[in-house]
């Protein structure tokens, strides 16, 4: 019932996409139009002219040049600051390894060298001998 009813819409559908029916519009030549949207010469060279393409092509060159270089460079710097803080602490790390021996080879020494006991609790903890005597120097 709704497609008896819609008759006109499928008439003006039709009536609309009939090619023949409609006369093809008429475009202006091209010389006129684009003097219409341009200018003629002497209007373009009053205004200073049209920016060619291969300008814009070249700022973004430039541009993307420069974004380029300032990522190289920061990345550079970066990469050597990184580099001279590994050194710093490669350096730190061997002196402490350094350190670390030393001390091991102490507490092997204290552990099992009498001498070196005797000289630690004479120096570290004032012991003496039974036999000796201390004369203090002022």
């Amino acid at each position: 019932m709704s497609k008896a009813a819609n008759t006109y819409w499928v008439d003006s559908r039709l009536h609309a996409q009939r090619v023949a029916a409609r006369p093809l519009p008429s475009f202006a030549p091209v010389r006129d139009l684009s003097r219409e949207l341009i200018g003629s010469r002497a209007e373009v060279r009053r205004r200073g002219g049209v920016i060619p393409a291969w300008v814009f092509f070249g700022m973004i060159f430039m541009a993307t040049l420069a974004f380029c270089v300032t990522v190289n460079v920061r990345s550079r710097s970066e990469l050597s600051t990184s580099a001279e803080q590994y050194q710093k602490i490669s350096s730190e790390i061997e002196n402490l390894r350094r350190t670390n021996a030393s001390l091991g080879l102490e507490i092997r020494r204290l552990r099992e060298d009498p001498r070196t006991i005797e000289s630690a609790a004479r120096s570290r903890l004032n012991m003496i001998r039974p036999n000796e005597i201390v004369v203090p120097i002022e």
